[in-house]
């Protein structure tokens, strides 16, 4: 059988795809400390779950599919305190924030199309974009310089007439990166001046760690026609199973085109969105616990990497992800060998390698993405075993 040519260029998630290696390793008795996916442990609001207990509909119907009022209205309503005005129909609910990034990817680009994206990036934009036919071509970044990209000339070198679009995750995932303003302005004026779209990523808005007020490229009002804003609760809740997230535009031929992919999937979950509102409701207490408490686990863990020699890491300032480049040879099969081969006392540690999340083949080689979403003693104790498991590693691998 043959199979399409767009999906055969996409690779599995390096967050995900040492899962049956995992799996095989517990069976054998090792505990894993998982670093390796954004899952907060954090508590999800009771909010949530309350307004699952109270629905007494008795049918479960299919919802509007450009979003439920309920769920629309608190979207609107969390970026008017934001000083950031939309109107109702330009915000479209969708299943998660990855719907709303394959949605707008779907209706801007084409085959042979690129896409800009400071690398290192989330990988599954690999698949997002593939499987529209184009290609992303990446805004170099190092470790030695804490992966900036936020310079005007290092953007523009990388502009050709293939490009449709200029994408940015701020905060950042995976490096923690945090745009100043001045940046985020000067990133929207390269968008007018080559007339492109520009897609933020904002899953991680309230996870800055400077005192930075929350920001967002729906701030720049100048550029309707330009910015597409990406978000979800997902991260912001600690709600990731809740799989709603929301496409925020002021171009209203974009959102007409986004119109037929809603409809095609009919709708998104509606328990879900009434839920989901209900976490709108939410005080800005949680929100300042939560930092607080990402903030501590941000700081043990480069702590600890300072501690480990050869290893180069800058202190991110976002989200809750760091890239640091390992004194190893491969960071895959160094995964795959702490999966396989290593343990301390039945202990063992996973992470994301960091070739995935770079477009430029070859790099990204000896690098590796840390979640930082464990609580702060198993934290401690995966750090600890990442430490011993790249000595035993370089005494056996050289």
């Amino acid at each position: 059988m043959r199979f399409s040519s767009k999906v055969q260029k996409c690779g599995l998630s390096p967050m995900r795809k040492f899962h049956p290696y995992a799996v095989a390793a517990e069976e054998k008795g090792k505990t894993i400390y998982h670093l390796n996916i954004g899952q907060p442990d954090v508590i999800t609001p009771p909010a949530f779950f309350e307004a699952i207990r109270k629905f007494e509909q008795p049918v479960l119907a299919y919802a509007p599919s450009p979003g439920l009022p309920v769920l629309i209205d608190a979207i609107q309503n969390y970026y008017d305190k934001l000083d950031m005005h939309f109107e109702k129909n330009e915000i479209l609910v969708t299943t998660g924030g990855s719907e709303a990034l394959a949605i707008a990817l779907q209706c801007i680009l084409d085959d042979g199309d690129e896409i800009l994206i400071p690398e290192p990036f989330y990988p599954n934009y690999n698949t997002m974009v593939r499987t529209c036919g184009a290609s992303i071509h990446p805004i170099p970044t190092t470790p030695h310089e804490g992966y900036h990209y936020a310079d005007r000339e290092k953007i523009e070198r990388e502009i050709n007439e293939h490009t449709r679009a200029i994408m940015v995750t701020n905060p950042g995932n995976p490096t923690g990166v945090v745009l100043t303003p001045e940046e985020m302005r000067m990133i929207v004026d390269v968008a007018k001046k080559h007339d492109l779209f520009l897609i933020g990523d904002e899953a991680y808005r309230e996870f800055v760690y400077g005192g930075e007020p929350l920001q967002s490229f729906g701030e720049f009002a100048d550029a309707a026609e330009n910015v597409i804003v990406v978000d979800t609760v997902s991260k912001r809740f600690s709600a990731c199973g809740a799989r709603i997230g929301c496409l925020i535009t002021r171009n209203h031929d974009l959102l007409g085109q986004a119109m037929k992919y809603c409809q095609s999937r009919l709708s998104v979950a509606t328990l879900d969105q009434i839920a989901s509102a209900n976490l709108y409701t939410v005080g800005p207490e949680y929100f300042a616990a939560v930092r607080e408490e990402y903030k501590k686990r941000r700081d043990t863990v480069v702590r600890k990497l300072a501690d480990i020699p050869g290893v180069v890491c800058e202190c991110p300032k976002g989200a809750f992800y760091l890239m640091a480049a390992l004194p190893v040879d491969d960071a895959d099969k160094f995964q795959m060998w702490l999966l396989e081969e290593f343990d301390d006392h039945g202990d063992t540690v996973m992470f994301a390698p960091g070739e995935p999340f770079y477009a430029t083949p070859g790099k990204g080689k000896n690098e590796i993405r840390i979640a930082y979403v464990l609580e702060q003693q198993k934290l401690e104790r995966a750090m600890d075993l990442l430490a011993l498991g790249i000595k035993k590693y370089n005494e056996t691998h050289k």
